[in-house]
Parts: C-alpha cells; structure tokens; sequence
C-alpha cells in the first residue's frame, strides 16, 4: 500500500504538489492521471524518496522509502527509462542492482526473459531502442519481486503488441496482489488497463475512485438521427446544448440528456430515426473533469487565441525545473 497524507512540494514560486492525499491500495491497478504540469512525476518522485516534500508525509507499506532495510525488494519503480549508463549492457545494469541489494545473480536472466530482451542481454543500453529501454526499465523495476509497483509513461516507445504485453504483465501483477501504481497519459490503455484511478489538476486531488465511476459521472452524449435534423439542432442548441453533425447525418448532443432530447422532438413533430444515449469514455469523463486544470494549451494558428511560443517554452522549462512533469 502506498499512502499520502497532505503531500505538498514547491519549487521557487511554483506549487508543484498541493495537500495531496490519498492511498493506493494492493489487488488493483491504479491509474494516475492529470495533465502536463499537474505534479504526477513529482508526487511519485517523493514516493521513492527522489524529492522531499515540504509538508505533508508519504509511506510504502507503512514505512517511509529511505527506511526500507532493502528498498528494491520492497519498491520497484520505472521513472526515467533512460537513467542508466549507455555504455553498460542490459545484463550487466541488472547485475549492478541485484548485487546493491543482495538478489541472487540468476534474478537478472529471469527478468530479462520476462520483458522479453535475452537476446540483447549483452548489448550496450546507448544502443536499445527507445522501447527496449522501456522494458530494461521495467525489468529493473521487477528485479527484486516486489510488493509495491510505480511505473511512469510505461508504454512510451513500445509497439502495439508491447503495449499488450506492458498491459497483461501490469494485470497480471495487481492479480498477485500486489500495489500497481501508473500513470499515464494514454486514456484508451488506461481504460482498459486500471481498475481505479487518482485524478490531479494543478498539484490537487480532482478525483480518486473506481474508473466505473468516473465514467459514470459524465453525461456522455446523445446520437439523433432524423430527417430534419436543422431544426431539432437549433432547438437543442438553443437550450444550452452543444451539438455537433457527425458521418451519416447524425447529430451528436451534449449538454442534455436523451430523454430532454425526445421530448424536444416530439413538441417540434420531429421524426426520429435514432435516439441513442452514449456512455462517455474515460478520455471524455478525463477531460470534461480536468478541463480548467489544464495549464499549457497549444494554439491552433497564429490568431489572437494562438499559443505563444515565447511563453509556452518558458512554461515548459518551468516544468521541468519544478514539477518534471512531461
């Protein structure tokens, strides 16, 4: 189990992370969401003991990171892929690790057949791909089979049959009863990957329950197909609405629930061809959530709306002096 209790780190004027709490808890894979900047790097940085929080307190199965006697037995953690010496082979990298904490040498075969690169055990880590860097770092993280998981940007560099694996291995690993802890901004793998998730905007807790229930919260949108679909749409629009015409001459509705959206029809003698209510995706309940905690927007042109290059590149320096957040 992970828990953080009112976890608060700033860099300079900036407040990366701001009274976080929560707990993430063995059995399950949690997902850790939030948008550029929002203190997801950061926070788990502070899980392992990389950064220390100016208040607030966080603990790995009841134990501060730096008390662990043999903290790779009890954490593993992938936050930078490619933190390793380029020079060192894969097999070697590992070997440095298991004898820093006393894991048996023949640990090292058995992780880099797990993720897949025995066959490049001997080669140079300059010279993996950025996918085969991706599972180096995860066969560290594995190295000394423990309890608790972090990965961060897992998937980032793999294929889609790696992007399978990377997900079968994280279930597999939560059905063992272990604590699994990702984040990623992947929305369609992390649907199909978590069983909860933990939502920050700007450093805060904006959400923390199962991704049913997330989903759930959203109003999804309305699917109407109809003959006269102009004036149904300009009614619709009219009562706050937010109406979009799709393939086929369907109308897509938001903001107004199906059964609004019938009773609409049926003042204005509209046929209908389709009435469909559609659940929203954990990309769409994500984004209607943290739509006004997003920080740093690109411009879609170089109107008065557009981004500013000048300001966006300082923002991201910004970032990576403080949150780290890519």
């Amino acid at each position: 189990m992970i828990e953080a209790e009112a976890l608060t780190k700033r860099y300079g004027n900036t407040i990366a992370v701001d009274q976080l709490s929560f707990q993430v808890l063995p059995g399950q894979v949690t997902g850790f969401l939030g948008p550029n900047g929002s203190g997801k790097s950061t926070t788990m940085r502070m899980i392992v003991g990389l950064d220390s929080p100016d208040s607030g307190r966080v603990r790995v199965k009841g134990k501060r990171y730096r008390d662990l006697a043999w903290p790779l037995r009890e954490v593993g953690a992938l936050l930078e892929a490619r933190a390793i010496h380029p020079g060192r082979s894969s097999a070697n990298h590992l070997l440095a690790l298991a004898r820093a904490n006393r894991i048996p040498a023949e640990r090292v075969d058995e992780v880099l057949e797990l993720v897949g690169l025995s066959a490049v055990a001997r080669r140079r880590a300059g010279k993996l791909s950025l996918g085969m860097g991706q599972r180096l770092g995860i066969a560290a993280a594995l190295l000394g089979d423990p309890g608790v998981l972090l990965f961060d940007e897992p998937v980032n560099g793999l294929d889609p049959d790696g992007i399978r694996w990377a997900r079968n291995l994280l279930r597999s690993l939560a059905a063992e009863g272990r604590t699994v802890f990702v984040s990623s901004h992947l929305m369609s793998e992390m649907a199909l990957t978590a069983d909860h998730v933990i939502v920050v905007g700007r450093g805060r807790l904006m959400a923390d329950l199962p991704i049913g229930e997330l989903t759930a919260r959203s109003l999804g949108f309305v699917r109407v197909k109809s003959p006269a679909p102009g004036a149904l749409g300009d009614r619709l629009s009219a009562m706050g609405g937010v109406v979009s015409k799709v393939a086929g001459g369907a109308l897509e509705v938001r903001g107004i629930r199906a059964e609004q959206v019938g009773e609409v029809a049926a003042e204005l003698g509209v046929v209908l061809h389709e009435l469909s209510p559609m659940e929203a995706s954990l990309e769409e309940a994500y984004l209607e959530l943290t739509g006004e905690a997003v920080e740093y927007r690109g411009g879609a042109g170089r109107g008065p709306d557009a981004a500013d290059p000048t300001s966006v590149a300082q923002a991201d320096v910004t970032a990576g002096e403080g949150a780290r957040d890519g």
